[in-house]
């Protein structure tokens, strides 16, 4: 997928397929690229994400831009997304440090033993969402969890993004039992330390995506073959 994701967006952003231009037919660049249908639908899905092209039901996917500027998750843009789990998630680390319950501490060790066990994508970015969700509850404020699940949808877009596109599953992994640990010890200054750098992975890693030229070799069969 990331092959493909990475041909296609070379492709736009050196206008062999210019903005305002139909991309082929799914049909079509399985065949040229010679690859499945599900591996190509995840790189037009990570296309559109990128904010490079739209699908438009019954008539195909077109080019709407030539450079990434902002990722899209859902509802919400990556930096807006970002910006608001930076001043809500850091701060009730430190505050579920303080107040979290032996329930709370027995549910996160549960989660993030299965989530370090777990190989499928899919299923991880399920339990990375309630994972956070979990942090939260452990702050014992309601209106923070209400918060965490008003973005719920858009945490797994940008989870499954970042792991398929930037292999962060297990360096998140690790990010997440330092966060374990400084709830487990009542560090309220850990906990908001563990949580910070998490945050800041998480942007380097869809920074380090963005930017990337998509310079990856051309596949077989493509315009440049």
């Amino acid at each position: 997928m990331e092959a493909v994701l990475g041909h296609l967006r070379g492709a736009i952003e050196r206008g062999e397929y210019a903005i305002g231009e139909k991309l082929p037919s799914e049909a079509e660049l399985c065949r040229t690229l010679e690859v499945s249908r599900p591996v190509l639908r995840e790189a037009l899905r990570a296309l559109q994400t990128m904010g490079l092209t739209v699908a438009k039901t019954g008539k195909g996917t077109f080019v709407i831009a030539n450079t990434v500027e902002d990722p899209t998750f859902g509802d919400y843009a990556a930096s807006d997304l970002l910006e608001v789990r930076r001043h809500i998630e850091i701060p009730v680390a430190g505050y579920a440090a303080a107040r979290r319950t032996p329930e709370n501490l027995d549910h996160l060790a549960h989660l993030l033993d299965r989530m370090e066990r777990e190989t499928d994508t899919t299923a991880w970015v399920a339990m990375d969402t309630l994972f956070h969700l979990a942090v939260a509850e452990a702050a014992q404020n309601p209106v923070f969890r209400r918060v965490i699940e008003e973005i719920r949808d858009a945490l797994a877009r940008q989870s499954a993004f970042l792991n398929e596109l930037g292999g962060r599953r297990e360096q998140s992994n690790r990010e997440h039992r330092a966060i374990v640990e400084a709830l487990i010890d009542g560090s309220e200054h850990d906990a908001v330390a563990a949580m910070s750098h998490h945050l800041d992975r998480v942007e380097t890693t869809l920074t380090d995506i963005v930017r990337s030229p998509g310079t990856i070799t051309p596949l077989e069969g493509g315009p440049e073959a």
